[in-house]
């Protein structure tokens, strides 16, 4: 793999470390900003909502951009606006920062994701995705912890200057080792090849809009917008959004939660939160390994043993052994689930090539905004710190029983002597082709 490849992920790590490690950092923040709990939760809204804006809207103005400049463009950005968090003291400003810093995050991440598979072989680009979203789980093993125990011993404004300091590396190498105007032989062969390649993409397009009568050709903006009227594409998404909404709903207030309902001293909240990051990884490769060919058996199963263990969570949050153990369960749970969406959202979004990621993206994080204010509306109730585990565990029950009116409508429309397994594997990718690569 390329060493452009290994900078970009480690500037992918800042921006999933920026994103997440406010779980550990809510309780003190709220103290030096005069601000209830719930209102420095919805910082993590905040950001959600610069990522649900950004990642569409960057993937279509990203599409004529050259990537050198945008790529350095977006993480000055993302750098500044963290430096000028890490002064603050105002909470509107701050707010601001966190909506700007998920744009650059946004635009960041759409630019880089293009590039990383222009930069390998065609069998290449799922090994080269990987390797660049590679940052966001290990932000969860490593950054999200690392961010809480800087917080601990120099507050909370030291994380926002260490995710600026993290973020200059890749600037730098972004600087030396991406081609710049020096290198234009190159970047014509490359351009002229994109080029041949996307007029055979538009025929194939064409040929199919014109067989199927469809209107704008599918590799148009108008036409991969369309794609957005499919309801499976539109299921998926929302399904997407409840999980992941669950997932932040209690990951956002996991701190309090360990030290005032679990008793947990807060030196174990990076130790807890790095047991999530490590949940989410272990989700995330289990689910790699079957999610493209049992995606209905994974989405049931564990979408199920996800309601259960939300409910078991917030029945058992004051035992100490059982918090522990129920943070890496439902830290694997959420990531299994969640990534099999994704990937199902990108196979449903077929006509959609450039936006699809896009598409994913955005619904996650509509997720990560409505799962922080839930669980905020809940606090301001004085339902106590349990309350953002029931309403995780609402949303999963929710995102079930959808799933599962879905799945009852598909098999009922399923014409009679047609394969028994057409209609319940309705979100089941075809068995050829390469998986798709799986956004933020």
């Amino acid at each position: 793999m390329p060493f452009v490849l290994y900078v970009l992920a480690l500037a992918v790590f800042a921006q999933g470390t920026s994103e997440f490690m406010l779980s550990g950092l809510v309780p003190d923040l709220a103290a030096e900003l005069a601000v209830s709990v719930s209102a420095a939760g919805s910082l993590t809204s905040a950001f959600a909502v610069g990522m649900i804006v950004g990642a569409p809207l960057m993937a279509v103005l990203s599409r004529r951009w050259n990537r050198r400049r945008a790529l350095l463009g977006f993480l000055c950005a993302f750098v500044l606006v963290h430096a000028v968090g890490a002064v603050t003291t105002s909470f509107t400003v701050l707010l601001a920062t966190r909506v700007a810093g998920a744009l650059a995050n946004a635009g960041f991440l759409a630019v880089a994701l293009t590039a990383a598979a222009g930069m390998v072989p065609p069998d290449a680009k799922g090994r080269a995705t990987s390797v660049l979203l590679g940052g966001v789980t290990l932000a969860c093993v490593a950054g999200v912890p690392a961010g809480a125990l800087l917080g601990q011993a120099w507050g909370w404004r030291s994380a926002f200057w260490a995710v600026a300091l993290v973020s200059l590396p890749a600037l730098f190498a972004l600087l030396r080792s991406l081609p710049g105007p020096q290198d234009a032989r190159a970047q014509a062969q490359a351009q002229a090849q994109a080029q041949e390649q996307e007029q055979e993409q538009r025929q194939h397009t064409r040929e199919q809009a014109q067989a199927r009568h469809t209107g704008p050709e599918p590799g148009s903006v108008r036409g991969e917008l369309r794609a957005l009227r499919a309801p499976r594409l539109l299921v998926t998404l929302l399904l997407g959004a409840l999980v992941n909404g669950a997932t932040f709903c209690t990951f956002t207030y996991l701190a309090p939660l360990i030290t005032d309902v679990a008793g947990f001293p807060d030196g174990w909240v990076p130790v807890l939160l790095a047991l999530f990051g490590l949940g989410s990884f272990l989700g995330v490769t289990a689910a790699g390994r079957v999610a493209d060919t049992h995606p209905l058996r994974l989405l049931a199963a564990g979408g199920s043993a996800l309601l259960g263990g939300w409910v078991l969570f917030a029945l058992t949050a004051g035992h100490q052994i059982a918090a522990i153990l129920l943070v890496l369960v439902q830290g694997t749970l959420s990531f299994a689930v969640g990534s099999t969406l994704i990937s199902q959202a990108l196979y449903a979004a077929t006509s959609a090539p450039t936006l699809s990621g896009g598409y994913a993206t955005a619904a996650l994080n509509v997720g990560a905004a409505l799962g922080p204010w839930a669980g905020g509306v809940a606090l301001s109730a004085g339902l106590g710190y349990r309350a953002p585990l029931w309403v995780s565990a609402l949303l999963v029950a929710l995102a079930l029983t959808v799933g599962g009116a879905a799945w009852a409508v598909a098999t009922r429309r399923t014409p009679v002597g047609a394969p028994a397994a057409s209609a319940a594997t309705a979100g089941t990718p075809p068995a050829t082709g390469a998986p798709p690569s799986r956004p933020r």
